[in-house]
This record gives C-alpha cells, sequence and structure tokens, in this order.
C-alpha cells in the first residue's frame, strides 16, 4: 500500500466508533452472518482495488447495493482528497488533479 493510500486508510480507520473497533470478547461472540455499512463496503473496496485484490473487490461490492456503494466511494474520496489537501496545504482541487495525474488548472 502507498504511503498516501496508508495514510488515508489510517484517517478513516480513525473515524469508525471505537464500538466497532474493538474485539468481541467470549463473552459476546461475533453474530454469524455480518452485516456491512455502506461506508465499511466503500473502504473495503478502494482499498482492495488499492492493492489490486480482485477477491477483495468482489466482496466489498456485495455488501451493499451498487448504487451505496457509489455513493460511499463518492464520500470516501471527498474525505481523503480534503484530509490531504489540509495535510498539504493546497486547495482538494490541486490535490484531485494531481492524484490523477492531470495537469495544473
Amino acid at each position: 500500500m502507498s504511503g498516501t493510500m496508508a495514510r488515508v486508510w489510517k484517517l478513516f480507520s480513525r473515524l469508525r466508533p471505537a464500538e466497532s473497533r474493538r474485539p468481541a470478547s467470549p463473552a459476546e461472540p461475533r453474530p454469524k452472518k455480518q452485516t456491512h455499512n455502506l461506508f465499511e463496503a466503500a473502504a473495503a473496496y478502494v482499498a482492495a482495488g488499492a492493492e489490486d485484490d480482485q477477491d477483495g473487490i468482489d466482496e466489498a461490492a456485495t455488501w451493499v447495493s451498487p448504487e451505496a456503494l457509489s455513493f460511499g466511494v463518492n464520500e470516501l474520496a471527498c474525505r481523503a482528497v480534503i484530509a490531504l489537501a489540509r495535510e498539504r496545504d493546497e486547495s482538494p482541487a490541486t490535490v484531485a488533479r494531481t492524484l490523477l495525474g492531470l495537469p495544473a488548472a
């Protein structure tokens, strides 16, 4: 995973509620069928894509509807661009164009 993606992944893992980060204790077994929200699906989908993990992409794509996944990926992209723009002290437009390899506007 590239340094930028690792920072983005770390940022989004901090945004999850604390109770979803803590492991289940033996007294609280996890349910057999885990449900995923659109942000979990989007994070898994994008991370799998960054790691060229087709199985991960395919699995995450089944967690929510295509519309919900699209919304989640868009929200992830917006938050990532904003975070990087703040970190780099650049505009979101500049960061987005740089990430896509586009010339400055």
